[in-house]
C-alpha cells in the first residue's frame, strides 16, 4: 500500500502515520487506483476508535444533559441555504498555480511555510503583496507562480436527470448549517425552551486545494458540532459556570498575540479569564471550559493543549468572540477545534433568504427573540489523528523497540483481548468460550496466532489497555494472566474478576 504524500517532516508525525497505514487503522481511499489526495479510510482498529470517541463525545455532550437535542441532516442540500449562509459567495480559499508544472497551492500556505508567521486573517491582497516581497516561487521546481486567485471550496453536484442551473446542489461544507435551517422544527419536536443545544455528527465535504499533513486536512472528513442557543440579554447568566469556572488552561490572548507572543500560554483559569474580561461571557467562557475537560476525559494531555483567542482582524464576519482550542504538535501550535460566538447571524441570514419566521417566544420574558449562538466545533477525524499523536511511545524490550500505544482506554479499539497460550489440549476452546462471554459486555480481541510475546505487541501497538491469556492453570483453577499494557505487568487473577478489572478504567458510551 502506498504511502501518503505529505509536507511535514517530523519523525512523530512520520511514525504514527506508518502505524496507522501498517496497521490498516487509517489510509488511503481507494489506493489500489492510486486514490485521490485528501480522502480516507478507516480499517479495523481506526474505525472502533473513530465510534468510541464520538459516543463519547455524544454522550458526554448529549444524552447527560436535559439541555441538549440530537439531530442529523442531510449531506447534499438546495444552493439556497449556501447563499444565506454566504459560502457561495466567500467560502474561499487564495489559490496560485505555478507557470512550469501546472501545480495549483494556497497562497497563504505557501507564505507561512517560507515566512516562518502566520497569515490567518490578512486580506489576499497583503499575502499577493507578501509573495511578491518575498519572491515566492513553486516548491518543487522554482517556477513563477500566477496571481491569486480566489477559489470555492464547496463540491457542486446535480439533482434529477437534468444537470443544469435548476438541479445545482451542493455537498455540505460544514454540518452547522443544517442544525439552524432545522432549528424550528428541532426545538418543537424537544420541547426544548432557552438556553439549548442541538448537536449533530456527520460528514462534511471541502474541496482543498492542497490537503495535507495526513487526515489533518482533508476533502471528506466527519463533524461533531454543537449550536448552542441562548438569549441575546442572557450571554452572562450561565447556571453551568460554576462547575467549569476552576478549570485550568494555558491560554493565548489578543494582547499576548499584539506583543508577539505568538507561541506561549500562560495558565489561568476559566473563571479568573471570564472575571478579568479575557472571555466576554459566561456562556462563551462555559464552553470552552466544558470541551477541555472532555478533551481531557477522552486522553488529551491538558500541557499539550492551549485556548488561542482571535485576534480581531482574523475572527469571522458573523462573529464577535472566537477562541481556538490548539494543541501543541511537533510542528508547533495548530487548531484542534473552535468554540465560535456567532451571534444572531446564521438565523436570521435563514430567515431572510427563506422568508420564514426562524424567532422563539421566550416563556420567562414573555418576548419573541431570535437566539444568540455559541458553537463548540469538532473535527473528528484531526481529534482522532491527535489522540494517536499523544498516546505514541516506544518501549525497548529485550533490545527491540515496541510501539505502545497509551490511548485511554475509553477509546482504545478494543477492552480486551484474550489469548490462548497454545492452540492445543482445549486450551483454544477454553479462550474462545472466555472471549465469548466477555462479549456480551465489552469489545474484545481473540488471537491464538504466534508467540504470546507477538500478539501483546500486536495489541499495544493499537492501543488495547488489558490482554487474558488463558493457560493450563486456567483450566485447574479457573485463574487466568491479566497483563496491562502500560506496565507490561502480569498478574493471576479469576475469570469472574475480568469484568470488573476492565470496568476500572474503560467507560462505556455505546
Amino acid at each position: 500500500m502506498a504511502k501518503p504524500k505529505d509536507k511535514i517532516e517530523d519523525s512523530l508525525y512520520t511514525k504514527v502515520v506508518n502505524l496507522c497505514v501498517r496497521r490498516g487503522m487509517i489510509f488511503p481511499s481507494c489506493d489500489i487506483y492510486a486514490g485521490t489526495g485528501g480522502f480516507f479510510d478507516y480499517g479495523p482498529a481506526g474505525v472502533e476508535i473513530k465510534r468510541r470517541v464520538e459516543a463519547s463525545w455524544w454522550n458526554y455532550f448529549v444524552r447527560q444533559r436535559e439541555d441538549m437535542a440530537g439531530m442529523e441532516g442531510c449531506i447534499v442540500n438546495p444552493p439556497g441555504v449556501w447563499k444565506a449562509s454566504g459560502h457561495v459567495e466567500s467560502f474561499n480559499d487564495p489559490l496560485v498555480e505555478c507557470s512550469k508544472c501546472k501545480k495549483r497551492f494556497r497562497a497563504d500556505h505557501l507564505v507561512e511555510g517560507a515566512l516562518k508567521i502566520s497569515v490567518d486573517g490578512l486580506p489576499l491582497s497583503k499575502v499577493q503583496e507578501l509573495m511578491k516581497q518575498h519572491k515566492i516561487v513553486c516548491p518543487d521546481d522554482k517556477g513563477e507562480l500566477s496571481e491569486i486567485k480566489s477559489f470555492n471550496l464547496m463540491f457542486k453536484t446535480h439533482i434529477g436527470a437534468v444537470a443544469d442551473e435548476t438541479s445545482e446542489a451542493y455537498l455540505r461544507p460544514e454540518t452547522a448549517q443544517l442544525i439552524f435551517t432545522d432549528f424550528k422544527t428541532v426545538q418543537m419536536a424537544s420541547r426544548k425552551q432557552l438556553p439549548f443545544g442541538i448537536a449533530q455528527v456527520g460528514k462534511s465535504f471541502r474541496n482543498e486545494i492542497a490537503p495535507r499533513n495526513f487526515v489533518f486536512r482533508c476533502r471528506e472528513f466527519s463533524q461533531m458540532e454543537i449550536e448552542y442557543f441562548i438569549h441575546p440579554k442572557k450571554l452572562d447568566d450561565c447556571p453551568l459556570f460554576d462547575g467549569v469556572k476552576n478549570v485550568l488552561i494555558g491560554m493565548c490572548t489578543q494582547a499576548m498575540q499584539a506583543k508577539g507572543e505568538n507561541d506561549k500560554a500562560e495558565v489561568i483559569s476559566i473563571g479568573d479569564a471570564y472575571a478579568k474580561k479575557v472571555i466576554g461571557t459566561r456562556w462563551h467562557a462555559y464552553w470552552l471550559g466544558a470541551v477541555i475537560e472532555w478533551l481531557a476525559s477522552v486522553g488529551l494531555r491538558k500541557e499539550n493543549l492551549r485556548l488561542r483567542q482571535h485576534t480581531k482582524d482574523e475572527l469571522s464576519h458573523y462573529s464577535s468572540e472566537t477562541w481556538d482550542v490548539e494543541y501543541k504538535y511537533s510542528w508547533g501550535w495548530k487548531e484542534l477545534m473552535g468554540i465560535a460566538n456567532r451571534g444572531n447571524f446564521d438565523l436570521s441570514q435563514h430567515s431572510k433568504f427563506s422568508g420564514k419566521d426562524m424567532s422563539l417566544f421566550d416563556e420567562e420574558t414573555k418576548e419573541k427573540v431570535i437566539p444568540f449562538v455559541i458553537e463548540p466545533s469538532f473535527g473528528l477525524d484531526r481529534l482522532i489523528f491527535t489522540l494517536l499523536l499523544d498516546a505514541y511511545s516506544e518501549r525497548v524490550e529485550k533490545e527491540e523497540t515496541r510501539i505502545v500505544l497509551q490511548l485511554d482506554a475509553s477509546v482504545a479499539p478494543a477492552d480486551v483481548a484474550v489469548f490462548p497460550l497454545m492452540k492445543k489440549d482445549g486450551l483454544a476452546e477454553k479462550a474462545d468460550s472466555v472471549a465469548k462471554e466477555l462479549r456480551k459486555s465489552f469489545v474484545v480481541i481473540y488471537d491464538e496466532a504466534g508467540s504470546i510475546g507477538k500478539r501483546y505487541a500486536r495489541v499495544d501497538e493499537i492501543g488495547v489497555k488489558w490482554a487474558v491469556t488463558i493457560d493450563y492453570d486456567t483450566l485447574e483453577d479457573g485463574t487466568v494472566t491479566i497483563r496491562d499494557r502500560d506496565t507490561s505487568q502480569q498478574e493471576r487473577i479469576k475469570l469472574d474478576e475480568i469484568p470488573v478489572r476492565i470496568r476500572k478504567s474503560t467507560r462505556s458510551f455505546g
